[in-house]
């Protein structure tokens, strides 16, 4: 298991400033291709579609979602390498008890909910820029729709530029009413606005060079539990030879990167759903009722301030979803919600429950939990 979770940081995200996958053309024009017939289905002009084609829009979609995974979901799949870990590293280690346990589990649970599944899939995916995401994929909604850029004066044609424009007048609300007149007021917003796209584009990229480091040495730190007598110097090493070679594949494309490790993410998806049932049943069925937000509100009471202190581990539950938007020029709408809703979410939440139910008869092992919940002679 440590070696084969580090193979899920070969498709290491990095995210250009435009998030643009310029460097892959063919792989480009077949997504343009998928967006232009999907918009085709939605056109109601568009008239009947053939059996065949609505055949042949599914199987390109179920490819991309399959390749999806080996692109998209790598830093959200392995996170549970480090959650528990993380969490129960500060103060929290003083109440490491049942209701913390599962109050824990209730945050990481509702967390999955709230942020990647209602916040991504159903919000953020929508807010695309001609199939584009990211962070200056907004900006550039916003200065040609709004007119919010550095340039007062923009083309009118640029409202065009769209291919999923309808036609339809936009309707403005008051919120956004009140906005518009704030910034044409003050000019130096716009520098502001500016700025902030900067800082969200440099935080993307920084997670994508962050993120891997964490789950890449995470996963080396497993094997000494096997091999007690390995020095950390040497892990570290270790984890430092295999994030050169990740970061030296990046070369080879999205859809070469997509299609050789998308087998090997659903695999580690598989193991880890199936070990969290499997010690769901074994250790503590009960953990399925932390699922209830009254954990969370049990767990704040019990922990106090400590518990507040702990959330930085809990975040580390959704490292990598914004992945599902900045990735989004790659593959399509569609696909990403697919992959996600399908397999990822509810193999993840399995294994986070699995690893909590494991917890409750074993707090002495909250800082390996991971690789010690895996079922074996020695654990």
């Amino acid at each position: 298991m440590p070696f084969f979770s580090i193979f899920l940081e070969l498709r290491v995200p990095i995210y250009f400033p435009f998030e643009y996958p310029f460097w892959n053309r063919s792989f480009l024009g077949k997504i343009k291709k998928i967006k232009k017939r999907t918009h085709c289905f939605m056109d109601p002009e568009a008239g009947s579609v053939t059996r065949e084609s609505r055949l042949k829009f599914y199987k390109a979609t179920l490819c991309l979602a399959y390749q999806s995974f080996g692109v998209v979901y790598g830093d959200l799949s392995s996170s549970p390498l480090y959650v528990y870990k993380s969490t129960f590293s500060g103060r929290l280690r003083l109440h490491e008890e049942d209701d913390e346990i599962l109050g824990v589990l209730s945050l990481v649970f509702w967390t999955l909910t709230l942020i990647p599944l209602c916040k991504y899939i159903i919000f953020v995916l929508g807010a695309d820029d001609n199939g584009e995401g990211g962070t200056f994929a907004l900006y550039s909604l916003l200065c040609r729709r709004a007119k919010l850029g550095l340039l007062s004066a923009s083309d009118a044609s640029d409202d065009d530029i769209s291919a999923y424009n309808s036609g339809l007048p936009r309707k403005e609300t008051v919120a956004s009413s009140i906005l518009k007149e704030f910034f044409d007021k003050y000019h130096s917003s716009r520098i502001v606005l500016l700025l902030l796209v900067l800082l969200g584009t440099s935080m993307v990229i920084g997670d994508g060079i962050l993120t891997p480091s964490m789950s890449v040495l995470s996963a080396v730190n497993g094997i000494r539990i096997k091999a007690p007598s390995l020095h950390e110097n040497y892990t570290v090493f270790i984890a430092g030879v295999i994030l050169v070679g990740l970061f030296a594949l990046q070369h080879f494309g999205t859809r070469n990167v997509g299609y050789l490790f998308a087998p090997i993410l659903l695999a580690w998806l598989f193991c880890i759903s199936v070990i969290g049932v499997y010690n769901t049943i074994y250790w503590n069925p009960h953990v399925v009722s932390a699922l209830s937000p009254y954990y969370v509100y049990n767990f704040f009471k019990k922990a106090g301030k400590d518990g507040w202190s702990s959330l930085g581990g809990i975040v580390l539950c959704i490292t990598g979803a914004e992945a599902m938007f900045a990735d989004l020029g790659h593959f399509s709408q569609l696909s990403i919600r697919i992959a996600f809703t399908v397999i990822v979410y509810p193999c993840l939440v399995l294994a986070y429950m699995g690893e909590a139910a494991y917890l409750s008869k074993h707090k002495e092992d909250l800082q390996k939990s991971f690789y010690k919940a895996i079922p074996g002679k020695s654990n």
